[in-house]
């Protein structure tokens, strides 16, 4: 159901990179994780931790991870907004739960970036909506 998720996790100058890092893993154990500095508009140094994690099995492990951790009724009610024409699943997770291991999905604010691509044929946002909210109703 899902063709890949790429993530992107900024750690700013008062974050831990190790920490962070571990909490991209907590949710997506086979991530391999590319580290890339860049400068804030303030010249303060950020990191950039991104990557693809498209193995099925992999995809797959998280997807339902994600359905036995969070409020699914919000999730549902939330993939007109958050899918793209393209079939792209946008989401965003909580820095601090990730790292005590947690899922928290949130609408704003800090934290881990995922772009989920659904395997949708042909790739329009109804196909994918519907496929995510068909497989949210079989919970």
């Amino acid at each position: 159901m899902i063709h890949n998720i790429k993530f992107r996790v900024f750690v700013y100058e008062n974050e831990d990179v190790e920490e962070l890092s571990q909490a991209v893993l907590n949710i997506l154990p086979e991530a391999e994780i590319n580290v890339e500095e860049a400068e804030g508009l303030t010249e303060d140094k950020i990191i950039i931790l991104s990557g693809v994690v498209s193995k099925k099995r992999y995809t797959k492990a998280f997807f339902n991870l994600l359905l036995e951790s969070v409020d699914l009724d919000k999730l549902n009610d939330d993939l007109e907004r958050k899918i793209d024409e393209k079939g792209n699943w946008f989401l965003r997770l909580d820095k601090e739960d990730a790292i005590d291991e947690k899922l928290t999905v949130k609408d704003s604010g800090d934290s881990i970036h995922l772009k989920i691509k659904i395997a949708a044929f042909p790739a329009k946002k109804e196909i994918a909506v519907g496929k995510v909210r068909e497989a949210i109703l079989e919970r």
